[in-house]
């Protein structure tokens, strides 16, 4: 007698890896923690007390070169000999030191772009933010009264510290652009000097350049709506707020930055992949923010000399992502599809970007540089129910 036995058969493997690297004959593993000047401001130093110097030890270093003490900036690391001279150790050090970066988006401290300040910060630039004018009196309030102090938090010990917030409403390029609706609006009441123009040369006036450029914002006003259903007004305010910004921002920006300046924006998978319900045209605008990334960085490179990117984070569960209305379930989808099974971290896609605007990446431009633990390389969802696969087997 047969009797049907249905098994389901997934389709998802594991695997482990694990790999074995020599380390090099010498190396230093931590450091103590210093605060030394920095041009106008202090920056700390930190690790740990100890270090090993290969597999000898310090007794066997010769007494004239006796290492007495490290320092590490970020990744950069110096070492201090018992004579005082300093020497750079081996390695690939991000030292953001006299560089300085304004940083356009800040509102809060949950999102990338105060991850991006945190970085930038902990390898040693210095941060001014632009923050949208109707949300600057909550954010300044909160930095002063102490309600970010956790969250300001560096991992080298010290904590971040920004030099001056600027108002700013991106869409916005000059005061003859401003409606007077928005002039006499009571959210702006005690601002000035917040379009992109005369922020640009506010900086200029107050700190003459800037290294380092970081365009964080995005705004969509129908953003939950079907593109098919987005109206004219939602979708063209989109691509003004999301995209138009960032060549507004990089336009009066260019010529107080120096030479081998980075300038960067933040993009999402939408841009090339469909995303059911990232709707209002902001798919639209981080398309055209992606291929404006392209022709800046020809223009801006050629007459200024500065590198464009962008990085194209995953989803994270920030303040201003949960307008979405679905971004939970968007980590969960990354979370279970991705190559890289873990939730996305702020922090790494600061490091990203503390990365892109140092020398060491000074050949890397026109570049979307994907943050997303690998999100953007699947063309299958592993954990659809469609994969499962029903057998009737014959006992």
């Amino acid at each position: 007698m047969a009797s049907s036995v249905t098994l389901a058969r997934a389709v998802t493997h594991s695997f482990t890896v694990s790999s074995s690297t020599p380390r090099p004959r010498s190396f230093v593993t931590s450091a103590t923690a210093y605060a030394v000047p920095v041009g106008r401001r202090s920056c700390a130093h930190s690790s740990s007390s100890s270090f090993f110097a290969g597999s000898q030890s310090l007794d066997n270093v010769v007494s004239a070169t006796r290492l007495v003490s490290v320092r590490a900036h970020g990744t950069g690391q110096i070492v201090a000999s018992s004579n005082g001279a300093t020497a750079p150790l081996p390695g690939l050090p991000i030292d953001l030191r006299g560089k300085r970066a304004f940083i356009a988006g800040v509102a809060d401290d949950q999102g990338f772009g105060w991850a991006i300040a945190k970085a930038l910060a902990s390898a040693g630039a210095e941060i001014l933010v632009g923050t949208w004018v109707p949300a600057l009196n909550i954010f300044e309030s909160s930095l002063r009264r102490g309600k970010f102090d956790e969250s300001r938090k560096l991992a080298n010990g010290s904590v971040l510290e920004i030099t001056k917030v600027y108002p700013l409403d991106a869409v916005f390029d000059t005061l003859d652009d401003v409606p007077e609706d928005i002039k006499n609006n009571k959210r702006y009441a005690g601002s000035s000097k917040w379009t992109v123009q005369e922020v640009a040369e506010s900086v200029k006036n107050d700190f003459g350049s800037i290294d380092i450029l970081v365009h964080s914002l995005a705004n969509g006003p129908e953003v939950t709506k079907p593109l098919i259903e987005t109206s004219r007004k939602g979708y063209l305010a989109a691509l003004s707020a999301s995209s138009y910004s960032y060549i507004s921002l990089l336009k009066h920006f260019a010529p107080i930055m120096n030479p081998g300046s980075s300038s960067l924006s933040l993009t999402y998978l939408a841009s090339e992949k469909i995303i059911p319900g990232y709707g209002g045209g902001m798919s639209s605008a981080k398309a055209a923010l992606e291929s404006d990334t392209r022709v800046l960085a020809f223009e801006a490179g050629r007459k200024y000399g500065i590198r464009v990117n962008a990085i194209s984070a995953g989803p994270l569960g920030s303040r201003a992502a949960k307008a979405i209305g679905f971004i939970e379930k968007m980590i969960e989808y990354s979370a279970a599809n991705a190559p890289l099974q873990k939730e996305l971290s702020a922090d790494e896609v600061g490091n990203t970007a503390a990365f892109l605007s140092s020398p060491l990446a000074s050949a890397i431009t026109g570049s979307v540089i994907y943050v997303d633990n690998g999100l953007n390389a699947m063309g299958l969802a592993v954990d659809s129910q469609s994969l499962a696969v029903e057998e009737t087997v014959s006992v």
